[in-house]
């Protein structure tokens, strides 16, 4: 499954007051490894960036004065989505900026749903997390993911964080790639393929419930049995 982790930075909030694409950054996964395989690009957007986003992610008008505009960008963007799942957080932000970019094309490409699928780990967090803080700082914090590089947004590196966050969030460990969880596991099975604890293994200290903590517990268990009468599942 080819996977493809994208965040955009702007020069405002709303395309549909004329703000634009400033910063397209992605990262490629196949079957959730990452392929090392990114799409980066700074774009002149054709105005002037918003000193609130400025603020955000420190990109000035200086900067990309002569940065390629959108369209001469647009047709590698697509070719390095296309048939791909794309994994966004907040997806409606920059799915709306990017297919209003593709709008303004003087030969329109379509919409970016034509080319590829899109997974919103914001939904997808908010299921998992109900009623709690799910922006990718708060995301990071708990899966302990360090962003402690992270002063301003950059697309790229917002890319590359997210990717962790997804992958921690729908998989637990991923250190290893399966191929190398498979060599794990043959290596330490027998030739009848099962998998044996060693004979010098340590033996593990079991510990009783002493008396008086069994006739606490009786006692408490009696106590909740005259309030619950049969609910009492325990007894």
């Amino acid at each position: 499954m080819r996977q493809i982790v994208l965040d955009t930075e702007t020069t405002g909030l709303e395309p549909t007051r004329g703000h634009r694409i400033i910063e397209i950054g992605c990262v490629e996964m196949v079957n959730r490894r990452l392929t090392g395989n990114h799409f980066h690009v700074y774009i002149n957007p054709r105005r002037e960036v918003d000193d609130g986003a400025m603020e955000v992610h420190g990109i000035t008008n200086e900067f990309l004065a002569d940065k390629p505009f959108f369209e001469d960008i647009a047709q590698d963007f697509i070719n390095y989505v296309k048939d791909s799942e794309l994994v966004i957080h907040n997806a409606p932000f920059d799915v709306g900026f990017l297919n209003h970019e593709l709008k303004l094309l003087t030969s329109p490409l379509g919409q970016l749903e034509d080319y590829c699928t899109v997974l919103d780990t914001l939904v997808l967090a908010r299921q998992m997390h109900p009623g709690q803080k799910n922006s990718l700082d708060a995301l990071c914090k708990r899966y302990f993911i360090d962003n402690s590089h992270r002063d301003l947004h950059g697309a790229l590196l917002d890319s590359e964080i997210l990717a962790e966050v997804y992958l921690s969030m729908t998989g637990g460990q991923t250190d290893l790639t399966l191929t190398q969880k498979q060599d794990y596991l043959s290596a330490n099975r027998d030739e009848d393929g099962i998998r044996r604890l060693p004979e010098n293994r340590q033996q593990f200290k079991v510990l009783s419930a002493t008396s008086s903590e069994l006739e606490a517990h009786e006692a408490y268990l009696k106590k909740m049995q005259e309030t619950c009468g049969d609910k009492l599942i325990w007894s």
